[in-house]
């Protein structure tokens, strides 16, 4: 393994002996993560230019919003956790709730979808903190 990986594990575009060398899951997590910050820019972008609803559901959608874009950009290091993949898919899970949940509300003016932003959130308090174990 090239020595240097340690520390850019999370970035190997520039190196093809690394990213075609890490495991089919640890390429996944990067592919989630690649797609998961294109998605939240574009909903940044809807929300700021299309979206059309109540302020108290544009502060939803602004909420899981933050909170894609944010734990996208964690999700970029997740080669470099200790436990990638239980990390990583806790990430992955949490943001999809948490923020699906948010964009739902928003989108569809219907408070029910909002049931799912506590399990979301629950999720995400756990990824954080399997960051210390």
């Amino acid at each position: 393994m090239c020595p240097v990986s340690v520390f850019i594990s999370s970035s190997c575009e520039w190196n093809p002996w690394i990213r075609h060398h890490l495991p089919a899951p640890m390429r996944l997590l990067q592919r989630l993560a690649g797609l998961s910050g294109a998605s939240s820019v574009g909903m940044a972008a809807y929300g700021a230019h299309a979206l059309q609803c109540s302020p108290e559901l544009k502060r939803s959608y602004e909420n899981g919003n933050r909170m894609h874009l944010l734990n996208s950009a964690v999700l970029v290091g997740a080669n470099s956790f200790a436990r990638p993949l239980m990390t990583g898919g806790l990430f992955v899970l949490g943001t999809a709730a948490f923020s699906g949940s948010c964009y739902m509300v928003a989108l569809t003016e219907d408070k029910e979808y909002g049931q799912l932003a506590p399990v979301g959130g629950i999720t995400l308090m756990m990824a954080w903190l399997s960051l210390v174990i």
